[in-house]
């Protein structure tokens, strides 16, 4: 799987403005060229074109544009998390936030459902979730023998899983009604290895 690029908030502080703005640009000129075209036609030269810079400025920020993606994807998905202000911590029903987040971020992402299951953007999202759920577990106490991070990876992996078969069927239940049948699945993950099942606050 190709490294994850994840943006670090703190560094994006100390980063000059013109690379943070060419960023932006490639970033935006992906998304436009998805909604006209399948991922795998998207060239780097008509990135380069869309964002009016030049085919070197793109190797200047990203090695190929399986990287420009992830960076995309996560930047996303990363603004969606907080405009919601999702965190895990221990309130029944917070699961299904996650879970309705993941569907509401895949169904607006740029292109059709069957392009997108040829995007590799689990790389982008799934840190995100796992990073929630390791943040929510500090403090709690897990059954003996079970690695936190192994619990944290599994229910992120099961989440986003489910939400991109959901997005790819036909005739689909709805976001809401599909993070519930998520939630179902997903909470015996903890509750097998927590004394008390967690949740997600929605603060």
């Amino acid at each position: 799987m190709a490294q994850t690029l994840q943006p670090d908030p703190q560094k994006a502080q100390t980063v000059d403005p013109r690379i943070l703005r060419s960023r932006r640009m490639l970033m935006e000129a992906l998304a436009r060229l998805l909604t006209r075209k399948p991922w795998d036609e998207v060239s780097i030269q008509e990135i380069a074109d869309e964002a009016t810079l030049n085919r070197a400025t793109f190797y200047l920020h990203y090695p190929d544009k399986n990287s420009l993606l992830q960076a995309m994807a996560a930047a996303r998905f990363q603004e969606l998390i907080d405009r919601r202000g999702l965190s895990f911590s221990g309130c029944e029903g917070g699961l299904r936030a996650i879970a309705l987040g993941v569907c509401d971020y895949l169904a607006e992402a740029p292109g059709c459902p069957g392009e997108l299951a040829k995007m590799p953007i689990e790389g982008s999202i799934i840190p995100v979730v796992e990073g929630i759920f390791r943040e929510g577990g500090e403090g709690r106490t897990a059954v003996p023998g079970v690695d936190p991070e192994l619990v944290a990876t599994t229910a992120a992996w099961a989440i986003f899983g489910a939400a991109r078969l959901w997005l790819q069927t036909q005739d689909r239940v709805s976001a809401e009604e599909m993070a519930g049948k998520i939630e179902a699945l997903v909470m015996p993950i903890f509750q097998s290895v927590m004394p008390q099942a967690l949740g997600v606050d929605v603060t």
